[in-house]
């Protein structure tokens, strides 16, 4: 049993101070002092704050390591290095390539969601492409791009959790129609050119949620609204890269005008280059390079990025009114509600497990707990 004590406990509404937070595994209870514990593990935060670990439902890659490496050493560097971010649960993030790399990628995430944890937790796959419009394609190769394929998946609906999907392509509102209906796959509306009526049209047929917001979609346009004010004007979830390259700051507080902070969920969608000296590197086969923050392809299209989860954090506080625990929420709550998984992941409550991080006021992460165990002090 662990008791961490002296620190701001943050919950779904509120900030909770001079309480003790006890786990083991799971959490057990926030109570009032440690009287009578006389086995508990005392930690002392030292006024930090405490919080439900954050997820990260986009992330290709960081440490000179990627999701489509199909290498468990890969996947291991990846996971161990994110508790430093506070990180504890993460989807791999596939990007466009060849179909046996594709699988390859999604072999090596399924054995790695199985493994003993001594990281982040492998809560699935993210298949970011290759079903997606090509004039939307981002940092994603061409040829590697096609219409929705169920072959390509259907030895991976056990891992797969996220699919982004560019609805109007021929043939992919029918795959989204029929695989809502029988598969738990959230389906994700990204790379996509779609009119505001397709756009609305798939959110109906099954569209959950919206893959980086404002980037790489039909922009918003007074005359013709596209992707981004579809997704605006209805309640699904909606992704948002914030580190002040991909999305201006200005930006952050006109999405909170339209999207509850309930609805948006923060991500990285970074790259190998993450946590790494500036320099070349390689997404998807194509060559990125990184400087003054930011990931281009050689023709400047922004490729991924190198942002940190907690620096998203951050930067959503500081850019917007949003409290402190409603930023929490868009990397904890709200992603672990569009994974289905919020019964047990999320926040800090009695019965859940115990994935809880600590943290400073500028968010630099001071120690990170999995299921209990503490992996970062």
């Amino acid at each position: 049993m662990k008791a961490i004590v002296n620190g701001k406990i943050i919950t779904r509404d509120q900030v909770i101070e001079n309480k003790v937070l006890i786990f083991d595994d799971k959490i057990t209870a926030i109570c009032d002092d440690v009287d009578g514990m006389y086995d508990a593990e005392v930690i002392d935060a030292k006024n930090s704050y405490v919080s439900p670990g954050f997820i990260d439902i986009h992330i290709h890659g960081a440490f000179d390591c990627d999701a489509m490496d199909g290498e468990q050493e890969a996947i291991e560097t990846i996971r161990k290095g994110l508790c430093r971010y506070g990180v504890t649960g993460f989807l791999p993030t596939t990007i466009s390539l060849d179909k046996e790399s594709i699988k390859k990628a999604l072999d090596n995430i399924r054995r790695e969601a199985h493994a003993k944890v001594s990281g982040a937790k492998i809560l699935g796959a993210h298949l970011e492409g290759p079903f997606i419009n090509a004039l939307r394609k981002g940092a994603h190769a061409e040829e590697h791009i096609m219409k929705a394929d169920y072959e390509l998946i259907k030895d991976y609906l056990d891992i797969i959790k996220i699919i982004t999907i560019a609805p109007e392509i021929e043939g992919n509102m029918d795959f989204i129609r029929v695989m809502h209906q029988h598969s738990p796959i959230r389906f994700s509306i990204g790379h996509s050119n779609a009119t505001y009526e397709e756009a609305m049209d798939a959110i109906e047929a099954g569209i959950e949620s919206a893959t980086h917001i404002f980037n790489a979609m039909s922009a918003l346009n007074h005359r013709e609204p596209g992707v981004a004010a579809a997704v605006l004007n209805s309640n699904i979830y909606c992704e948002l890269i914030a580190d002040k390259i991909h999305v201006h700051p200005a930006m952050f507080k006109l999405l909170l005008n339209t999207k509850t902070c309930d609805k948006l969920i923060l991500i990285t969608d970074a790259m190998r280059a993450a946590c790494m000296k500036h320099g070349v590197y390689s997404l998807g086969g194509q060559q990125v390079t990184v400087e003054q923050g930011a990931a281009r392809l050689s023709d400047g299209t922004l490729a991924g990025s190198v942002l940190r989860l907690n620096e998203a954090v951050k930067n959503l506080w500081e850019n917007t009114d949003l409290s402190l625990h409603q930023v929490i929420r868009t990397v904890t709550i709200n992603p672990a509600k569009l994974l289905g998984l919020d019964n047990e992941l999320g926040s800090i409550e009695a019965g859940k497990k115990a994935d809880i991080i600590i943290f400073d006021e500028n968010i630099d992460i001071q120690a990170t707990f999995i299921e209990g165990k503490r992996i970062l002090s």
